[in-house]
């Protein structure tokens, strides 16, 4: 004896079609479908502007530093 379910249907029953998921698919469910997230106020930054961001920062907190032990602040000994 089968433990398969089976549906009703117009032609009497029918038995569930498999569905092939990969595990990748089965980590979501079914029914999250997730809204758009469109933002007209947001303004992408360019890769120039953000690698300059990151490089002035870099300078600034190496000047830091090197101003900070220059003077005594922080104490090398």
């Amino acid at each position: 004896m089968s433990m398969t379910p089976y549906r009703p249907g117009p032609g009497g029953l029918e038995p569930v079609p498999v569905e092939l998921r990969t595990w990748r698919s089965r980590l979501r469910s079914r029914r999250w479908k997730p809204a758009q997230l469109a933002n007209a106020e947001m303004q992408p930054t360019s890769s120039r502007m953000a690698v300059l961001f990151w490089l002035a920062l870099a300078a600034l907190t190496f000047i830091v530093l090197v101003v900070g032990y220059g003077i005594g602040f922080w104490q090398s000994s």
